[in-house]
């Protein structure tokens, strides 16, 4: 036996050897990954110097206060919804309706003018208010459908029942009690959704038995600190790559375009990355826990995405729950096909990614639409065609190459409207 030291065996890279442990190829990537940034941040210090201005941000929205999200405003409609849906027993249900569509609809004229009026202080406090509005729009529509529904199956089963009752919550918390319809109807109700983490209404929302200050200081921090590295890399990194973008855009110069798009995107998903955690994780979570909400999912494993389908169904879980209670479920449950709803679902977010974008900035060019359109292709190429690591490699190149080309065709005009036709 000691004169044999061979046995039938694969090499580790060949995959029929079933070996699986890429841990350090992992970190060496990890590690490259970093030192190319690095390289790449060091290089933009030397050529443009410091360009990090934390006090311009805030000066920003200190000098004028219309360009912060008119949050008066956004109160101000609150109560008509609730008039529409909590005086069950003075208004008609299509009285009620009428009110409410009509609420929804001068919502939304009402957030084009404010993201119009604050857009020509600066297109960022446009884009917070109408996003603030688009938020609080989907909110409303969950709250008036839900109610809609409990009010559909009380009438169907517990016609004789004239009013609620209240008995104590099922999850060991003493605070809180669990309510049926019409007993969720009150103004506290009302505003704990608007101000809760989540898009979709239910009468008893899961909470937490209480505050943990130590987690809720981390997430502030966290939110602090990310905050003003999403703004500084912006300014030192984003700012210049994109002015120097736009002579090469201006002559069709398409190598130096094609140059320009690979540079910008490194910056561009570092960001978009940061964002992410930022808001799905550390405010979300923050706001979470100041309110005793108890579902935190806010993400799923959308990194593991080895289909686009999984990715747009995963990364952002509030909207896409709204997106399948009240659209997609509904439609199918109307006789639509499977492909026609997810088709319709893609054409609804795609028009909110255009609205958010088109409206503050003053020009509509559609690319937002164009680039969510083009997800259902290429949700059905990726599918079809590309399965496992492959699959999930080409979902990390729509990201990282998809949304720099977004935003350099929306600078591009938006800097051709505002600078070369005025001179």
């Amino acid at each position: 036996c000691t004169l044999n030291c061979h046995v039938f065996q694969e090499s580790l890279l060949s995959s029929s050897s079933g070996y699986s442990n890429y841990r350090g190829i992992l970190n060496w990537c990890v590690v490259m990954l970093v030192l190319s940034n690095a390289r790449l941040f060091l290089e933009n210090i030397i050529k443009y110097g410091i360009l990090v201005d934390p006090i311009q941000v805030v000066s920003l929205f200190l000098k004028d206060p219309y360009s912060w999200p008119a949050a008066c405003l956004i109160i101000g409609r609150e109560p008509l919804s609730v008039i529409c849906y909590c005086r069950t027993g003075t208004i008609s249900k299509t009285t009620g309706l009428i009110l409410h569509i009509l609420n929804l609809t001068s919502m939304l004229i009402l957030s084009s003018a404010t993201a119009l009026t604050v857009t020509s202080m600066t297109p960022v406090g446009g884009v917070i208010s109408l996003g603030v509005y688009t938020v609080l729009f989907l909110k409303l529509y969950s709250y008036q459908d839900t109610n809609r529904w409990c009010r559909e199956i009380r009438q169907a089963k517990a016609k004789k029942m004239t009013r609620s009752f209240s008995c104590k919550s099922s999850n060991g918390s003493a605070a809180h009690t669990h309510v049926s319809y019409p007993g969720n109807l009150t103004h506290r109700d009302m505003y704990y959704f608007v101000f809760a983490p989540t898009l979709c209404y239910q009468l008893n929302f899961p909470r937490s038995p209480r505050i943990r200050k130590r987690f809720l200081m981390r997430r502030l921090l966290e939110m602090l600190f990310l905050m003003q590295l999403l703004v500084g890399l912006i300014q030192q990194w984003m700012v210049p790559t994109i002015q120097n973008s736009m002579k090469p855009f201006q002559e069709m110069d398409f190598s130096r375009m094609v140059e320009r798009l690979l540079k910008l995107a490194v910056p561009n998903h570092l960001i978009w990355l940061i964002f992410f955690y930022w808001f799905f994780h550390s405010s979300l979570n923050f706001v979470a826990e100041m309110l005793q909400f108890g579902d935190r999912e806010f993400y799923r494993d959308w990194w593991n995405s080895e289909t686009v389908t999984y990715f747009w169904a995963n990364w952002n879980i509030p909207v896409h729950k709204w997106c399948l209670r009240h659209f997609y479920k509904p439609m199918l449950r109307n006789g639509v096909n499977k492909f026609l709803a997810q088709t319709a679902v893609f054409l609804a977010s795609a028009f909110f990614h255009e609205y958010l974008v088109s409206v503050p900035l003053k020009m509509f060019r559609l690319w937002a639409f164009m680039g969510m359109m083009a997800q259902v292709p290429l949700a059905w190429f990726v599918g079809r065609f590309l399965n496992g690591n492959y699959g999930n490699a080409a979902m990390w190149i729509s990201l990282i190459i998809g949304q720099p080309i977004a935003v350099l065709m929306y600078v591009h005009d938006y800097y051709i409207i505002h600078h070369v036709n005025t001179t």
